[in-house]
């Protein structure tokens, strides 16, 4: 086949859900064209992970091709707690509502919270109810209740979120269950770990260095969807803390003001790119798929804006986690992209990958080389990933084939812009891990097919040490 025509450069990430529990759907849903699954530690049991995370290894061996998978933790996400016989609460501008941490609910308007509030809560903040849907201020504080008055008409139901974009919580935004989730997943071979509401560049670090202690060094995608990360001191020492980042636009949204968040994600996207980092575009990409078989023409509007801004992923929530659609809102996705990359080209956002040294010109000699050359591909060997990602910060149109001798890298490629990742033996297992795709009609059937190979070799002086070289190879049908 052509690589060129069939990879897609923006990867796409699945929610895995009840609507993908299922061993056929799920492997429809990654021959569909899924990259990467998450795995929502908000929801669900560890036997139910412990069988998903089973499955996707197995289709992933299945279909040939690597995937990552994400453990991505709830963080200090604040809920309603169970309200009585769980009915649905109204409220009325200028209602005065209690929220009050672990009551039982008798109806009335003190409602439950599943967090302590008054500790952190101020006089004048805005507290935002269901997802955004009601505004409340603070009144006052009495013991332990937060003390609220509604801004306009809604209703509430049991175990909603609560936002409080004014609020401090300090170090809270790992909690308890986040730990216990973080121990339970330190023997799971999970690609990347997730981590919701940062507020700087601490908070990544505190989580990577709690995870050194515990002997794993696993790659972190920070979640922005707080105001405070989106401060122009946090946002970019938090995306060179990390190594990648989601834009987490439902919750960024109700914290900051829908109108900010496409702002927000160009910024995002544009500073991944200048750091070499992963960038991931969340939430309610193609929501109206929940229900309904067809996107809206500003779904499918969204999605390829992101690729054309060059974002390494887009992801699915709702959609393959409990939609009535999870294969076809992969495959819309998967049509969408591909058609977007053919026809409007990208063009990084940030012209190269900031202090990168040499690493960074041999990975824009290497993309010019082959798209001078027209090469059919880029083959990077690569220890760790790191090359690779200084290559795809490029966002070349030639396809990366990120080959690696670690089964865990080959499956964190899978997230990379426009490569693949493989696994190889011997000493020069890139081209021999080449060769054998070629054999297997993995690249198109031509006389002589054309590699620009990026590898390290020893130098000719020193056995001890390794020179970086760029090769253009040819393989002959």
């Amino acid at each position: 086949m052509n690589i060129s025509q069939t990879i897609k450069h923006t990867k796409i990430l699945a929610t895995i859900g009840p609507a993908t529990d299922d061993y056929d759907v799920l492997e429809q849903a990654l021959r569909a064209g899924v990259n990467g699954c998450r795995m929502n530690f908000s929801h669900g049991t560890p036997e139910q992970r412990e069988t998903q995370f089973r499955y996707i290894r197995e289709i992933s061996g299945k279909i040939g091709r690597h995937v990552s998978i994400i453990q991505d933790l709830q963080g200090p996400k604040i809920r309603l707690g169970q309200l009585k016989d769980d009915m649905r609460y109204e409220i009325h501008t200028g209602d005065e509502l209690g929220l009050t941490y672990g009551i039982e609910h008798d109806g009335g308007n003190n409602l439950p919270v599943q967090y302590d509030l008054s500790e952190k809560a101020q006089e004048g903040e805005a507290i935002y109810l269901f997802d955004g849907k009601i505004k409340t201020i603070v009144t006052h504080i009495d013991g332990k209740t937060v003390w609220v008055r509604a801004e306009n008409n809604g209703f509430v139901l049991s175990r909603k979120a609560v936002n409080l974009p004014d609020t401090d919580f300090g170090t809270d935004f790992i909690s308890e269950k986040d730990y216990a989730d973080l121990e339970w997943g330190l023997d799971k071979d999970y690609d990347y770990t997730a981590i919701s509401f940062v507020h700087t560049a601490d908070d990544i670090h505190m989580v990577r260095q709690w995870l050194k202690d515990h002997g794993v060094e696993r790659p972190i995608i920070t979640k922005v969807e707080t105001k405070t990360a989106i401060m122009p001191e946090n946002l970019e020492e938090i995306v060179k803390a990390s190594d990648g980042v989601m834009v987490a636009r439902g919750d960024l949204a109700v914290e900051v003001g829908a109108e900010v968040v496409p702002v927000v994600q160009r910024e995002i996207i544009a500073l991944c790119q200048k750091h070499c980092k992963i960038s991931i575009v969340a939430t309610q990409m193609l929501a109206s798929m929940v229900d309904n078989p067809e996107p809206t023409r500003a779904e499918v509007s969204d999605v390829a804006t992101a690729s054309i801004d060059g974002a390494d992923v887009v992801m699915l929530s709702d959609e393959t986690a409990m939609g009535s659609y999870p294969v076809e809102a992969v495959k819309v996705m998967a049509k969408t992209l591909m058609y977007a990359q053919h026809h409007l080209p990208v063009s990084p956002l940030y012209d190269s990958y900031v202090n990168g040294g040499m690493r960074d010109a041999i990975a824009d000699s290497a993309v010019l080389l082959a798209e001078q050359i027209e090469a059919d591909a880029i083959i990077v060997e690569t220890t760790t990933g790191k090359m690779a990602r200084v290559i795809a910060v490029h966002r070349p149109h030639i396809p990366v084939l990120a080959i690696s001798q670690s089964l865990r890298v080959a499956n964190q490629m899978a997230l990379l812009y426009n490569t693949l990742g493989f696994t190889g033996e011997g000493n020069d297992y890139g081209w021999g891990t080449t060769k054998k795709l070629s054999e297997a009609g993995f690249f198109a059937e031509v006389d002589k097919l054309k590699f620009v190979v990026v590898r390290r070799v020893p130098s000719d002086d020193h056995a001890e040490t390794t020179a970086n070289t760029i090769q253009v190879r040819i393989l002959d049908r």
